[in-house]
């Protein structure tokens, strides 16, 4: 063989080397997180309905917390939990993982719950939910946060991205369905809009039912209503309203594996806010419109969630004397894979670690 056809035949089994060690590594990191929000959610389970969400978060968070630092990962949390209120969380900056040297640089989000009320009142729709990226570096984080605390979304399935249609933030409601509704092959009466139960969305409320298309309003669980678009069996097939920035990039972490498409764009709740983000610098990001790769880049997007209560995305935590059983799903953007996994945990032998003991404990 000639010495440059060689050359060129040893670059590339050395760059297939290394696609195959990227790709074991996120199945490796799409277990490792299904692992930590098993433990939150199981964590959290004792807290169902009790009424103290700050509880119900500090035993989730400190399940996710002690579970991520086991794992072989120069982390640094780039969208924490308690952002938009003083609840215990894992903090924007926060390192996690090993950082063992030649370890991989990861990028985190999470939300040990997603719908703390709703686990504290034992409704339907809380999760636990984390995504990761990989990065080149620590400094540079493949997920990105938007800096206000809420932003207006919308979300689709594939089905409507990839149509020659394209939804708008800056679109009428109207406008929006119609796309929507081309996309799919339906009459717009017959589309299903999930949107937050908040005061907030009155307007957009009645705008949607002029056109006719049905509603789903959700109390919390604003990352799981974000995805359901894009969900083969979800029975939603859009998304609007205004919701947390932190659960807009956790949503389009998992929307990246799917396929669909998130926008999103800042919303001030009031001119202090306002005045704030232009001080701090954000002024230009005011108008910008957020799509799902700005906020989660690259394809090296890892996504896992474990029900804690019942909901549309995924069962939550029962307990059957000493078995308890969980129910989860892991995505992969590389391959476009979503997994399912129904887990059974012997309570007799089941340890998980959690930070605040620095050790392996029984639930």
């Amino acid at each position: 063989m000639p010495k440059g056809t060689q050359t060129m035949a040893d670059e590339h089994l050395g760059d297939m080397a290394i696609t195959n060690r990227e790709a074991n590594h996120e199945k490796l990191i799409g277990m490792d997180l299904l692992r930590c929000c098993e433990a939150a959610s199981l964590n959290a389970f004792r807290w169902i309905g009790k009424g103290d969400k700050i509880a119900a978060d500090s035993a989730a968070t400190d399940a996710i917390r002690g579970m991520l630092n086991l794992m072989d990962m120069c982390g640094v949390c780039a969208i924490g939990e308690g952002i938009k209120d003083e609840a215990p969380g894992i903090f924007v900056g926060e390192k996690l993982g090993t950082w063992r040297e030649g370890s991989p640089a990861v990028s985190i989000a999470v939300d040990p719950i997603d719908g703390t009320t709703l686990t504290s009142k034992g409704l339907p729709g809380a999760i636990s939910v984390i995504a990761a990226a990989t990065g080149d570096s620590p400094e540079n984080p493949s997920l990105k946060a938007i800096p206000s605390y809420y932003c207006d979304k919308i979300a689709v399935g594939p089905r409507v991205k990839e149509s020659a249609g394209n939804v708008r933030l800056d679109a009428s409601v109207e406008q929006n369905l119609e796309i929507v509704a081309l996309a799919l092959g339906k009459r717009v009466r017959d589309l299903v809009v999930c949107l937050l139960d908040r005061p907030r969305h009155e307007k957009l409320i009645t705008e949607v039912r002029q056109t006719g298309a049905a509603i789903r309003l959700i109390g919390d669980g604003d990352v799981a209503g974000a995805i359901a678009p894009s969900m083969p069996e979800s029975n939603v097939d859009v998304y609007l309203g205004i919701g947390g920035s932190p659960e807009a990039v956790l949503a389009a972490a998992a929307i990246r594996c799917l396929g669909g498409e998130l926008l999103a764009k800042v919303w001030p709740r009031d001119e202090e806010e306002k005045a704030s983000l232009e001080a701090d610098g954000h002024g230009d990001l005011f108008g910008r419109v957020f799509c799902s790769k700005d906020m989660a880049s690259g394809e090296d997007v890892v996504f896992a969630a474990t029900g804690i209560t019942d909901s549309a995305l995924l069962r939550g935590v029962t307990i059957n004397e000493q078995i308890a059983t969980t129910y989860s799903v892991v995505m992969r953007a590389r391959s476009r894979t979503a997994r399912y996994v129904k887990a059974y945990h012997d309570l007799t032998r089941k340890t998980i670690r959690l930070a605040s003991a620095a050790h392996h404990t029984t639930l």
